[in-house]
């Protein structure tokens, strides 16, 4: 039996770890934290939108966040101090406005798959994590937005989207907690929402149960690549404060594949190849609906205000997740309140719920200048990434880690 090391133990490496572990390798997970799912697959905004597969590669994109630098509650924020590896992402990210309308048809298509996928899994493994299949509704506020967006759904649904234009009237219809008037909407009926977390401990509790390996607390100092094999030397992280901080761990598999988030940049480079991801931050804040009242109030359909950038999605039966904003700013994780204000005040204006009791939250999305994942072999041939799916990795997961699982099976035969 081939032994395949995963790093990572976000959304996308267990994922992969399972999807591995069905085809019959010996699996070892390696992760910083303690616990998977503790990074971006922490507290998204929880939809599984194949609706959101838009690309962001248009000059539009470019000229807002020029024009919203100055704004600290802008929904895309730039730090306008130089970075080398945040000013190269951007250069390209530019380079790819070419790509847009091919990228984004791309992006619904593997979104699609990766739907079907995770609800087998689910099924399969019985994974409860709050879905809720009420589809994804986009509105918005003036005539303007809603035709630019008319065009944008054209694309989606040439890409096999199902996604239908409605009016206000039905906008309330769909989702009567909504207390605004808008000019008018998309809805995507088959999309649906769930639980991050919960889905991807309940899966990592699946795969250990196949025999997976998790070695939470420990992150990766070195790689050797050797032609019959490869190693990996890992030590204690700072959270494994109950580890000798001298004890070293040497992994011997016969492949790597690389689901480290926004860490895979650093890790690309000490593997020899070049994934150029960028951590671009998001927020996000859970309202705990304690009282009656704000549980009757509290839409149930899923909901992307287009003109705020803002996502909502409802987490059973007393939660609420509100989630948006992307900030350009480096690997800084610090959770702000002007950016998490925002979110709160969006909330109350268009819900007739309390927002007493909120719970903040950042996580960095980690990106691609062309925003699609990376699914593919690195140079050394036993290094294979399944990494940079942005603000797609709840979306887009499921497929990918079949397809990198496919991709390590033709190369190296689980036996």
């Amino acid at each position: 039996m081939r032994h395949v090391i995963v790093m990572g133990a976000g959304i996308t490496g267990v994922t992969t770890a399972y999807e591995l572990a069905l085809l019959g390798y010996q699996v070892t997970v390696v992760d910083q934290h303690l616990y998977p799912a503790m990074e971006t697959s922490y507290a998204n905004g929880g939809q599984l939108s194949a609706c959101n597969a838009e690309v962001w590669n248009q000059k539009a994109t470019v000229l807002k966040g020029l024009k919203w630098m100055s704004q600290k509650t802008a929904p895309l924020l730039l730090n306008p101090s130089f970075s080398l590896h945040k000013y190269s992402w951007l250069i390209e990210f530019m380079g790819n406005i070419k790509h847009y309308e091919e990228n984004t048809r791309e992006t619904v298509r593997i979104a699609l798959l990766a739907r079907q996928r995770l609800y087998e899994i689910a099924e399969i493994e019985k994974i409860e994590f709050d879905l809720e299949k009420r589809g994804i509704l986009h509105f918005y506020h003036t005539e303007q937005d809603y035709k630019v967006a008319a065009k944008v759904n054209d694309l989606l649904c040439s890409g096999g989207l199902e996604r239908n234009a409605i009016s206000n009237e039905e906008i309330k219809q769909i989702e009567p907690a909504l207390t605004g008037n808008y000019y008018g909407g998309f809805y995507s009926q088959s999309d649906a929402t769930g639980d991050i977390h919960k889905f991807t401990t309940g899966l990592a509790k699946a795969c250990a149960d196949k025999g997976v390996l998790f070695l939470f607390g420990q992150n990766v100092n070195a790689v050797e690549q050797k032609d019959d094999y490869i190693r990996v030397h890992c030590a204690p992280s700072s959270e494994n404060t109950n580890a000798n901080p001298e004890e070293r761990l040497e992994l011997k598999a016969d492949a790597i594949v690389v689901c480290a988030g926004v860490g895979s940049y650093q890790v690309a480079h000490m593997l020899g190849d070049r994934v150029n991801v960028y951590p671009v931050k998001g927020y996000s804040i859970t309202v705990m609906l304690n009282d009656e009242q704000s549980q009757q109030n509290a839409p149930w359909v899923s909901l992307l205000d287009e003109s705020a950038k803002i996502v909502l999605s409802r987490l059973g039966r007393d939660r609420l997740r509100v989630a948006g904003t992307a900030e350009f700013n480096g690997y800084n994780r610090d959770i702000r309140a002007d950016r998490i204000q925002p979110l709160v005040d969006w909330t109350n204006r268009n819900f007739d719920i309390s927002t007493e009791h909120v719970v903040p939250w950042a996580g960095l999305r980690p990106m691609m200048p062309n925003m699609m994942p990376v699914v593919r072999r690195g140079q050394g041939k036993r290094v294979f990434y399944n990494t940079g799916h942005g603000h797609l990795g709840w979306t887009l997961s499921a497929a990918t880690a079949a397809m990198i699982s496919q991709q390590v099976a033709q190369m190296y035969p689980a036996t």
